[in-house]
């Protein structure tokens, strides 16, 4: 497998579970990583999961767990059985709810990586006003993102623009980056970048969907994504 692969995590998000199987096989040792989400988990559950772990697949399950402290704790300990490379849970939750989710993993002997989100890539400076208002958003990054490294969690999600802000306050957690996207693209996301400047920024993973979903030809379009994160490491090096 090349070595951008490694870094590359394909968006799954399609409508029916025989779609995301279809695509999935078309495929098959072009990918490693692979994100599964809310729309994709609630048709298909945990045989869709294993459908897909079948097929030589890590899956990152992105549900922003974001509940009390014990309802996410029940959550992490039953979604630990389906031998998940990765579960995301939202910063928002609070220091006592990662807390739980990490000892509900722990407890359970399963190496699957905690990722805490930071804020959505759909928010810019004025939408996040809205919703916190009096906090500026760099401020929220740098204490949610330390916040996560202080309860234990592996990793953060955050935008490719937010990676030096989060990088610099949680120190030792790997980053996984949505919101990448050629310079051409138009969608809902405010906060974005390309594959190629997302890893050279830092980006140990990088999330992408649609670039990929809605290509002529999806195996080309991997290669390509592949292609420009080997460019993004090589500008590490300079």
């Amino acid at each position: 497998m090349r070595k951008g692969l490694e870094h590359l995590i394909l968006a799954l998000d399609v409508e029916r579970p025989d779609e995301g199987k279809e695509l999935l096989s078309s495929l098959r040792g072009g990918l490693k990583y692979v994100k599964i989400g809310y729309q994709l988990y609630a048709r298909g559950g945990a045989p869709f999961l294993r459908e897909a772990r079948e097929m030589g697949l890590s899956i990152f399950l992105d549900l922003k767990l974001h509940d009390i402290p014990n309802t996410v704790s029940q959550a992490v300990e039953a979604l630990a059985e389906h031998g998940l490379w990765a579960l995301t849970l939202h910063c928002a939750g609070g220091r006592r709810m990662l807390e739980e989710a990490r000892r509900a993993r722990d407890k359970c002997g399963s190496d699957m990586s905690l990722l805490g989100v930071t804020v959505l890539t759909s928010f810019d400076e004025a939408s996040w006003e809205e919703v916190a208002p009096g906090c500026p958003l760099p401020e929220a990054l740098g204490r949610r993102a330390t916040l996560c490294k202080e309860a234990g969690m592996d990793g953060l999600v955050c935008s490719p623009l937010d990676l030096a802000a989060v990088r610099s306050s949680a120190p030792g957690l790997f980053t996984v980056v949505p919101g990448v996207r050629p310079r051409s693209a138009d969608d809902d996301q405010a906060r974005v970048a390309t594959p190629r400047e997302a890893i050279a920024s830092g980006a140990d993973y990088i999330v992408v969907g649609r670039p990929i979903l809605g290509a002529p030809d999806r195996g080309e379009a991997v290669e390509r994504m592949a292609l420009e994160i080997e460019e993004g490491l090589e500008c590490r090096k300079i």
